[in-house]
């Protein structure tokens, strides 16, 4: 393999630019002291108040350990609070306080300026196809993620992947993940 082969390879490429996303998104949030997780745990707060943080883990496909770090981090700062969930003692409910709704709010147009940043050297028309790329990617290899995802948008909301007219009928079953998983019909 040549040098040319390895910087060619999705991964390499798809590693590169997660590394601009995160300094973009930090360089435009600097004045609020927001790293990428922590906005995405709480505009996840945001829309789902009192979330535990297992489902919180999964709206974000992140591990337990990092929810758990981030959120850490969060509550330290006052943005967030961890409370005993009124659905199981077991499991602990995050709500983001009044410190932290407002920082979110703060933070809204610096996150926007980030995205655009980061999208601007592509067309209209590449943006969206670099979206669904993106989509079918993760959608396609979900079943080989450290981390599960589940989204809270409505599944009508979801987009899904189209599949080939030629490409075998599955049906999802569960994982031990709580994922679907497709495997073939019989």
């Amino acid at each position: 393999m040549t040098l040319k082969d390895l910087y060619q390879r999705p991964g390499f490429l798809l590693r590169r630019t997660h590394q601009i996303s995160a300094a973009v998104f930090e360089n435009a949030c600097a004045s609020v002291g927001l790293t990428p997780a922590q906005y995405g745990v709480l505009t996840v707060l945001a829309n789902e108040p009192g979330l535990d943080q297992t489902r919180l883990a999964r709206a974000l496909a992140f591990d337990k350990v990092t929810v758990m770090r981030v959120c850490k981090g969060l509550e330290e700062r006052g943005l967030i609070e961890r409370r005993v969930s009124e659905h199981s003692r077991r499991q602990m409910a995050v709500v983001l306080t009044a410190s932290g709704e407002k920082l979110l709010q703060q933070a809204r147009g610096p996150a926007e300026q980030a995205y655009q940043r980061l999208l601007s050297p592509l067309s209209l028309t590449q943006r969206h196809q670099l979206i669904e790329i993106l989509e079918a990617l993760t959608q396609g290899l979900a079943d080989d993620a450290r981390a599960p995802f589940v989204p809270l948008l409505p599944a009508d909301v979801v987009t899904t992947p189209v599949e080939p007219a030629n490409a075998p009928k599955t049906r999802a079953a569960r994982t031990n993940t709580g994922q679907r998983k497709a495997t073939p019909r019989r």
